[in-house]
């Protein structure tokens, strides 16, 4: 077995909150390695709270398994911390397919408190920018939700972080 297929069998691996992104493309997957005999797997979670991550780590485990791995270590990385800027333009195409508005570049005024829900986020099924923040969490603590005044559309974010 080699790192490569490791990386392979992991981009099967999908995250249980967003299902067509899988763990690889995400890049909560960090670093695979081979140490005396055992797959090391670093993964981040995508917010230090990120209540899936005990899943994903099972599904990990469990995909390893099936391969024949029997020593697994997975571990925990908490710096340098996740950031929307590892997602490539392809995984911002699947978010976009999917529905959710994926992230842009994140601006001082998007860390302030005072300034939510001024920044435009367009709309994931017409492009509109004549959107609104309903809330700033959505379905995950990762997404937040806007309604789009053109199409009628609720529709999450993928937050930049």
């Amino acid at each position: 077995m080699t790192v490569d297929h490791i990386y392979d069998l992991l981009r099967d691996v999908y995250d249980p909150e967003i299902p067509v992104l899988n763990l690889v493309e995400l890049g909560v997957v960090r670093r695979v390695d081979l140490v005396d005999g055992a797959v090391e797997v670093d993964i981040t979670p995508t917010y230090s709270g990120c209540p899936a991550m005990k899943v994903m780590e099972a599904e990990i485990v469990a995909k390893l398994r099936e391969a024949g791995v029997e020593t697994i270590r997975i571990n925990t990385v908490w710096s340098p911390a996740w950031t929307t800027d590892w997602m490539s333009a392809e995984t911002h195409r699947k978010l976009k397919e999917y529905g959710i508005a994926p992230p842009g570049q994140v601006a001082a005024t998007d860390l302030n408190p005072r300034h939510y829900g001024e920044k435009k986020v367009p709309c994931p099924y017409c492009d509109s920018e004549d959107t609104v923040l309903k809330s700033q969490f959505g379905s995950t603590a990762c997404k937040a939700m806007y309604a789009c005044n053109s199409c009628r559309q609720p529709f999450e974010h993928f937050k930049c972080i």
